[in-house]
């Protein structure tokens, strides 16, 4: 099986990417599709994401899922909190039995260097070095990504309302400030090859 990354967070919250190799007729023998996906790679994607919930853990309920009006799947009885991305031929997913959770995935690529002061401050980019790149800029991006996921509920100016603040570069850990109810977060991330990935726990 062609899991690509795993990791235990904590006690109660696990981590994982998928690497999509497979068919989806693989993927249907195993998860039910929660909503028409009509572009083929698209619902490749919604499946691997939904198997790998109970890749990490066996007893998911996925067929409880529910989608929000922001668009955010959860479980009703909040057994579990989750939250997936998908990107290219890859699938995340960050899983919690306790705590809220936010996951993205990029692939990074050129054009966001046009769109960097739409989402960030000069202030921001001097965090990951005084010109970032396409890799700082995608990470910048997927780190607000994932905590606009664990704030769940939509209206989230990437600008105004989350703040990087510093940044562990040893540890792949920036702390941030979500402006909105005024929560400190610490976000992390991981370069791969051809892939960031950024996720927040709390």
């Amino acid at each position: 099986m062609p899991i690509f990354f795993q990791q235990q967070i904590n006690p109660s919250t696990r981590l994982g990417v998928w690497k999509i190799e497979e068919t989806e007729e693989f993927f249907k023998d195993n998860v039910p599709q929660h909503r028409d996906v009509t572009h083929p790679h698209k619902r490749l994607q919604h499946l691997a994401g939904r198997f790998l919930l109970r890749y990490l853990y066996p007893d998911f309920p996925y067929e409880l899922i529910r989608i929000a009006d922001t668009r955010k799947p959860f479980l009703p009885d909040a057994q579990y909190h989750f939250s997936i991305s998908h990107c290219g031929d890859y699938a995340a997913a960050l899983v919690s039995r306790d705590l809220r959770t936010g996951v993205d995935a990029e692939i990074p690529v050129a054009r966001i260097e046009r769109i960097a002061s739409k989402f960030t401050t000069p202030e921001e980019r001097a965090v990951f070095g005084s010109e970032p790149g396409v890799r700082g800029l995608t990470t910048i991006w997927s780190i607000k990504e994932a905590v606009y996921k664990w704030y769940g509920d939509g209206e989230v100016d990437f600008k105004a309302h989350i703040r990087l603040l510093e940044r562990d570069a040893d540890a792949g850990r920036v702390r941030c400030l979500f402006t909105k109810n005024n929560t400190s977060l610490d976000l992390y991330y991981r370069h791969f090859d051809h892939l960031v990935l950024a996720w927040v726990v709390s």
